[in-house]
């Protein structure tokens, strides 16, 4: 994706680009399963926001999943509202690249998704994953419900743990906080792998594996 140098830091209310009021124009369907883009979760199911870098590759980990009913990638964590691929690129947004998750807990939960999640990308590097360096490319996670939190909180903790272990220095450094608005990403984006089998992705773990949490007895 992007290679030049980039901000190190993330911008201030007064220093973010200013966006638009209107959102950019997106895909209508799922280049995959069809389904509506801009779909509301099922009676049932949950949603959850991880950031893990490029989310070209990202999203693909998650549609290939079991369980998950839909993925959308866009833009959270910023300030700049309705904001294009090439501002958030540009680090004057404050968002990171994302990948939206709708989910049937029934099916898949959300520890096995965050254990995918930590396990997919290496989340102690901070701005950057590998090669793609700029604050659009650091860990996050946005939450949708209270056990989701509690649930992320312990599971990187552990992770961290984990980590430490195997001998990696640098602490994770996941953003953690609740879903706010979500900006969904230009047509082209979406389902980016699906549609380009073979173009570039960058997404690649620690090898470490990340332990899940103990079953709750009821």
């Amino acid at each position: 994706m992007f290679f030049s140098r980039k901000p190190a830091a993330l911008p201030t209310r007064e220093t973010a680009l200013p966006g638009r009021t209107k959102p950019i124009p997106t895909a209508a369907a799922h280049f995959v399963n069809g389904r509506p883009i801009q779909a509301e979760a099922p009676a049932g199911y949950e949603t959850a926001v991880f950031g893990l870098g490029c989310f070209w590759g990202a999203e693909r980990i998650f549609w290939q999943t079991k369980g998950v009913w839909l993925t959308r990638v866009g833009y959270a964590g910023g300030i700049t509202p309705n904001p294009t691929y090439e501002e958030v690129c540009s680090g004057q947004t404050g968002h990171t690249e994302i990948v939206e998750v709708i989910f049937n807990p029934a099916e898949v939960t959300f520890a096995d998704l965050m254990k995918l999640f930590l396990e997919s990308h290496d989340p102690t590097q901070g701005m950057r994953q590998g090669n793609d360096i700029g604050t659009q490319y650091r860990s996050a996670l946005y939450f949708t419900t209270p056990e989701q939190e509690r649930a992320a909180r312990e599971m990187i903790a552990a992770y961290n743990a984990e980590l430490s272990a195997k001998g990696h220095r640098a602490p994770v450094t996941t953003e953690v906080g609740p879903r706010a608005q979500v900006f969904l990403a230009e047509d082209y984006h979406q389902q980016y792998l699906a549609k380009n089998p073979n173009g570039y992705c960058g997404i690649g773990g620690t090898g470490v594996s990340c332990p899940l949490p103990p079953l709750k007895a009821g």
